[in-house]
């Protein structure tokens, strides 16, 4: 039955690519393949994180080792993250993705997040993903967040639920990239707060776009585990530099 659905759906997908074709989450033209999220010659320009990375972060390494420079100096109470993307060369995509309402990147982001770390999800076994949440009033401003997005199009693929209503962003927040690492962390003091723990969660794993120091993960952490919960891992589009 499952095989017939997911044979319908591709039919129905396909049937609309040609409709409306999808545009390159890379160049943001019309696609140039049925069925694809970038173009061909624009796949090749993505940069994905590879070995050797960060056993903690998730950064690109530039050689063998366990740990960046970032997480040798900073301790995380998250257990480990991985990272998709290097963020120079997805920077364009992922602004026009949060601040240019290309919600449809995200079908691609989350499989493309899958077909990656789908077996690293087999082995943490979250009990559900959740994405970091935006401020209500930066919500209706922007009409979506970006990070559940991301999470609704992995869940699909992976089957892991999404839990948008365990947690929820209280204080409004500056903007992090203009920050410097201790303002980033002040900018966050309680930001988050416990809004539904109904379900018992043991094993979760957070959702965002961009990591870089760690801060908005460690906030967040630091309350899924006031909350209960024991273990914290989480994914990110892309990886930037440390500061």
């Amino acid at each position: 039955m499952n095989r017939i659905k997911n044979g319908e759906n591709h039919i129905l997908q396909a049937a609309l690519d040609l409709i409306f074709p999808r545009r390159c989450a890379v160049c943001d033209e019309a696609v140039d393949r049925l069925g694809y999220g970038v173009c061909k010659a624009c796949a090749s320009k993505i940069v994905y994180i590879r070995a050797p990375f960060c056993m903690k972060c998730g950064k690109q390494l530039k050689q063998e080792g366990e740990l960046c420079t970032d997480c040798i100096k900073k301790k995380h109470k998250f257990l480990q993250g991985v990272a998709l993307y290097d963020y120079g060369s997805m920077a364009d995509s992922i602004f026009r993705f949060k601040y240019a309402g290309r919600q449809e990147y995200a079908s691609f982001y989350g499989k493309d997040m899958y077909e990656r770390y789908g077996r690293w999800l087999q082995a943490v076994r979250p009990d559900a993903l959740i994405p970091v949440p935006v401020h209500a009033s930066k919500k209706r401003l922007r009409g979506y967040n970006q990070s559940e997005l991301i999470a609704q199009a992995l869940s699909k693929l992976s089957g892991i639920p999404v839990n948008t209503s365990l947690v929820i962003r209280q204080k409004k927040t500056l903007p992090q990239k203009s920050l410097s690492g201790q303002e980033r962390q002040n900018n966050l003091k309680r930001a988050f707060k416990i809004h539904r723990n109904d379900v018992k969660l043991n094993t979760i794993v957070i959702i965002d776009d961009i990591y870089t120091t760690g801060s908005t993960i460690d906030a967040m952490t630091e309350t899924l585990m006031e909350s209960g919960i024991q273990h914290v891992y989480f994914m990110t589009l892309a990886v930037g530099r440390g500061i």
